[in-house]
């Protein structure tokens, strides 16, 4: 029996994933993770309490206001990116389990292209919004609307640049323990960010809509 991640012991699958294989790092430094995700979240948490006392009328200081900024219908769209390039990421998490390092890579890199898709069309919008004079200086509402967006955009902007990082990985050092671990860590960042915009989708696009 080998001890690397994706090696097989009697043709029954990767190694690290057949019950009771006895201790292992990657459990221990994925829970690592779990505690920056807490005070990650901790962010957020702060930036949706910002947007609940600014987002609305009063804060505008007669500017655009909540329903003419947060369109649903754009968000919607960038949601089905997000979440497919969830799925595609899933797909990857499948193929590890597996030892598939190319089925690994496929869903990595299809992951990463719909990202992109989900952040051209966030661009899309901001550029749309600057362009009419919805700028965050403008009112205390803008400044809370851009700092979620701006922030939830950043975190996506480093999913796709780790998603980079871990395709050269997985080409040059296969399925090893420590490039587990850090697509296990990827897994749960890139899923954090989905979760985080169905906040937003509701709290700030929809919620926007109706006020």
């Amino acid at each position: 029996m080998k001890g690397a991640a994706g090696e097989t012991a009697g043709g029954l699958g990767p190694v690290m994933w057949r019950p009771n294989h006895g201790y292992d790092d990657v459990s221990t430094k994925t829970l690592g993770f779990w505690l920056y995700m807490l005070s990650d979240a901790m962010m957020f948490t702060a930036l949706f309490a910002a947007y609940a006392v600014l987002g609305h009328a009063m804060n505008a200081a007669g500017g655009p206001l909540p329903g003419t900024v947060a369109h649903p219908t754009h968000a919607f769209t960038e949601t089905l990116w997000l979440f497919s390039s969830v799925l595609a990421y899933g797909g990857a998490m499948i193929a590890l389990k597996k030892g598939n390092r190319v089925g690994v890579m496929a869903g990595i890199a299809v992951a990463l292209l719909v990202a992109l898709g989900f952040l051209g069309s966030d661009l899309h919008e901001v550029t749309r919004l600057f362009a009419a004079g919805a700028t965050p200086e403008r009112s205390g509402y803008l400044s809370a609307f851009f700092a979620l967006v701006f922030y939830h955009g950043l975190h996506v902007i480093v999913g796709v640049a780790w998603m980079l990082v871990m395709l050269g990985q997985v080409a040059v050092f296969g399925l090893s323990e420590a490039v587990v671990y850090r697509l296990l860590n990827l897994r749960l960042f890139w899923h954090f960010q989905a979760v985080m915009w169905v906040f937003m989708f509701t709290f700030v696009y929809l919620r926007g809509a109706i006020i």
